[in-house]
This record gives C-alpha cells, structure tokens and sequence, in this order.
C-alpha cells in the first residue's frame, strides 16, 4: 500500500459549523486524517463515521457538530484534493515554469500531478469506490478540472505570448481541456498498474502532452486546420 506522506487536505465548504477556534480547526484536521486512512485501509463503504470518530479520538458528538454524515466528510476531503493540486500547480507556474523548454515544463507538470495523486491515497480510495455512485463527488471532480483548465488555459496563453505569438483564448481552453483530460486519466490509469509499466505510462503520457502542444503551439491552428508552407 503506498503511505500518506501529507496530511490530509481541509476544505470547510459545506461543514455544518465553521471550526473557527484554533482547537476545533484541529479537530476538524483529525477527522479528515482519520477519514483518509479508514477510506484508505478499509475502504469507503466499510468505514463508519463511528469509526473515524474513534479513530479521530474524538466524541462521536464532535464529530456531528461538524459533519452530518460521512457523505459531508467525504465532501470535505474531495474538495481539499482539489483546492490543494490547485495551489501546487499555480505555485509552480509562479516560481520555476517560465523558464523551462516545453519538454521539460510537460514533464514537471506531469510528475507533480502524479506525486499528488501518489502521495494521497485518500484521493484514490474516494473516487475509485464512491464516484461512479455519488453524483456530488462527480461534480466536485469536475469543479476541479473545470479550475485546473482554466490555469492550463492561462499558462499555456502566457508561454505562447513571451514566444511572440498569439493563441485565441478558446484555442488556449480547448487545448487546456485536451491536457487536463487526458494526461489526469493516463496518470488516473498508470496508479494500477506495476511499477515498470506505470514508468513507462509516465514517460508516454509526457510524449503524447509534448507532441500535441508542440504541433499546436507551432501552428497556431486549430486540429482540422494544416500549416502553410
């Protein structure tokens, strides 16, 4: 099993009570880290919020003040996965992104997202067993790329303008879409497989972002559209 190297993500969207108070933020914490692990181990459906409770180490009725059920919880936690690759991402856009050739950018992107989703089994275990049944955690995962296409899109509109060109503002998204969709299901994908594999799935998922931004972003033109000359 891979282990937690992070605690769990906290979004207080949705909570019952606000945690305000410093100890009952940390309340709040324990819980979800407690919820990860339970999801993780024993999976979503076998956990209770009994379970994390005493997992928690905290009163069942704490628990309440804040979560109405495990549902919010798990809420709780899908949204924090989101809000938090978000800010890894936009960190690295702001810091080091700008100054990388595009195979190099594509490859970072990529093992950073891929180090999110490794270093957060919770991640996993939520949307592996509860999405296809939970229609609010579909939402919440497209609430997520919704946001991580609209960075893509900007990122991608700033590269092309510091190369003297310009790229239309639906091109930048629908390209942004393509990337978000596909590189997050081949890394989606690759977590099952063995590792030699997975590897391999790694390196081909930076190929194939490399070769579709390259060809774009030499052009300027849309997928129907050919190069002159």
């Amino acid at each position: 099993m891979t282990q937690r190297s992070t605690p769990a993500p906290v979004s207080t969207t949705g909570l019952r009570r606000q945690p305000r108070q410093a100890r009952s933020q940390e309340r709040v914490r324990r819980i979800l880290e407690a919820a990860e692990a339970l999801f993780v181990a024993e999976g979503v459906a076998s956990t209770t919020t009994n379970a994390i409770a005493a997992h928690a180490g905290v009163p069942i009725g704490s628990l309440y003040q804040f979560f109405p059920d495990k549902a919010a919880i798990l809420r709780s936690l899908a949204r924090g996965y989101g809000e938090q690759l978000h800010r890894e991402l936009a960190a690295f856009e702001q810091s080091e992104a700008s100054a990388l050739p595009l195979d190099a950018y594509i490859e970072a992107m990529v093992s950073l997202t891929d180090r999110f989703f490794t270093s957060h089994p919770g991640y996993q275990a939520i949307f592996n067993e509860a999405q296809s049944a939970t229609a609010d955690l579909l939402a919440i995962e497209e609430e997520a790329d919704v946001r991580l296409v609209a960075d893509w899109s900007a990122a991608l509109i700033a590269r092309v303008g510091a190369e003297g060109c310009v790229l239309s503002e639906d091109d930048a998204r629908t390209m942004a879409y393509v990337l978000v969709k596909t590189v997050g299901n081949l890394l989606w994908l690759s977590l099952a497989k063995a590792p030699p594999f997975r590897a391999q799935l790694l390196q081909e998922t930076v190929q194939l972002a490399v070769a579709y931004l390259r060809r774009r972003m030499t052009t300027g033109r849309g997928p129907g559209e050919a190069a002159s000359g």
